[in-house]
């Protein structure tokens, strides 16, 4: 009997060993880790990717993201319903977790008033609009208790993104349509009435900030504007209005640094980009603007301010039909400096006043000669050619009486005119700088070296 109880023993643990090794060697194996990335940075040697880089923002594959579509807080998206309580709504309960992304969803028309989206927020907050946004319609509806001067302001924010594949509409033809518009009188002048608009988007004290692929369309005044910002970045956008709407700029920033502005085309009744004081360190590349009056630094030193202005480079751009191309404008009376600017391989095709510098920029016929000025110095024009508006000269530099600009360097400029006759005379007031090549027309009038006074005190606080 002891024997045949080791046997079956025996036979058991076999069976099981057998069971064991084809369940094992039926196994699917693990996949392999995946392979590390060409570049990955190691916390030790590599920065943080900071917000002008095209490389930050939101990576593929991020799953970890909590989503509040504003029609689960009860928007109704038909267009006519006020859907604002909804957006708040969504919004706080987005701005209390990481990686939040408040959600307008396609097919769909919402209407919200004037909202502060105030922070700060948990890192990550995405406010993405697939759907139609827009205000209400016109300065009739808008509501008596909210600011008429902006519309959606977003405050104390950082690291956000503002995204989506919808459309951010404006209504602005209501507000275009009032008395005080410079196109509604004669001659370019205005008439007695109510004049403020909104701005449409407003970044205010907000820092790494992500802008991209939205369809941004006739606002009422600015189209986006940043103010007390560090860290942005926008690419991909659409900004659209008529050519004829009044003060609908683009893209407006002011005292703002670290900026890059790529792969958007803008089409407005004002700058597409407009560069005001306190911006440093704006890269702006691979941007279509036109119709429109071009991309401006200024106007900068208004009722005899103080203005600084540095680092900005604008690069493999297009400026079509536009009342100006590049445009550096500045008040008489002002101070500070404007700096190190590079335009370089921009393409001009039927376009006023291509290469421009304006001191004596002023709205009306009554400003008093001033002696103090922002000293411009450090502009360099590189590979600018195309077509001109033969109505005004294609070259224009107005420097200061009393502070003249320095060290304008000209290469590869060749101007020629969009139709009738060749205009050969760009005009120089003060103006010092060096022609690497010939330019088309010739500009003579560039005074070589430096001139022997900048006058009084011309850089305080810069």
């Amino acid at each position: 009997m002891e024997t045949l109880l080791l046997l079956l023993v025996f036979l058991l643990l076999q069976n099981v060993d057998s069971r064991y090794h084809y369940h094992k060697s039926n196994q699917i194996p693990p996949p392999p880790p995946p392979p590390a990335a060409a570049n990955a940075p190691t916390a030790s040697t590599e920065e943080s990717p900071i917000p002008s880089d095209p490389s930050y923002g939101p990576q593929p594959g991020n799953t970890s993201s909590c989503i509040f579509d504003v029609t689960d807080f009860g928007a109704v998206g038909d267009g006519a319903t006020d859907d604002t309580a909804a957006f708040r709504d969504a919004w706080k309960a987005a701005c209390q977790v990481e990686n939040g992304v408040v959600l307008a969803p396609s097919d769909l028309v919402f209407t919200i008033t004037s909202t502060i989206f105030s922070g700060p927020c948990e890192p990550g907050l995405v406010f993405q609009i697939d759907g139609v946004l827009m205000p209400p319609d016109g300065p009739e509806c808008w509501p008596k208790s909210d600011s008429n001067k902006q519309w959606i302001v977003f405050y104390r924010m950082d690291s956000m993104t503002f995204t989506g594949t919808g459309t951010i509409e404006g209504n602005g033809q209501k507000w275009w349509d009032l008395p005080c518009k410079p196109h509604k009188g004669p001659n370019g002048s205005t008439l007695p009435g109510p004049c403020d608009s909104p701005a449409m988007i407003r970044f205010f004290m907000s820092s790494n900030l992500v802008v991209t692929g939205l369809r941004i369309q006739n606002s009422p005044q600015f189209h986006m504007k940043f103010d007390g910002c560090e860290g942005v970045l926008i690419d991909k956008l659409s900004i659209s209005s008529p050519k004829l709407s009044p003060n609908t700029d683009g893209i407006h920033i002011e005292n703002t640094k670290s900026v890059g502005i790529y792969n958007s085309v803008i089409a407005n009744g004002d700058d597409c980009i407009s560069i005001g004081t306190g911006c440093s360190d704006v890269d702006i590349e691979a941007v279509t603007c036109g119709p429109s009056h071009g991309i401006s630094i200024g106007s900068l030193g208004v009722h005899n301010s103080r203005a600084c202005v540095s680092n900005i480079t604008v690069r493999n751009a297009v400026i079509k039909d536009s009342d100006n191309g590049l445009r550096i404008k500045t008040w008489q009376g002002g101070t500070g400096s404007v700096s190190s600017l590079t335009f370089e391989n921009i393409q001009v095709e039927n376009v006023r006043n291509c290469v421009i510098i304006d001191q004596y920029y002023c709205l009306t016929k009554a400003c008093r000669n001033e002696t103090s000025a922002v000293h411009l110095t450090d502009v360099t024009y590189r590979n600018i050619k195309g077509t001109y508006d033969v109505r005004s000269p294609p070259i224009h530099f107005a420097c200061s009486d009393t502070i003249a600009c320095t060290n304008i360097t000209m290469s590869e400029v060749e101007l020629l005119p969009y139709e009738g006759v060749l205009v050969d005379d760009p005009f120089c007031w003060n103006a010092y700088g060096v022609q690497e090549t010939l330019t088309i027309p010739p500009i003579d009038c560039l005074q070589d070296g430096m001139p022997e006074s900048l006058g009084e005190n011309p850089l305080p606080g810069c």
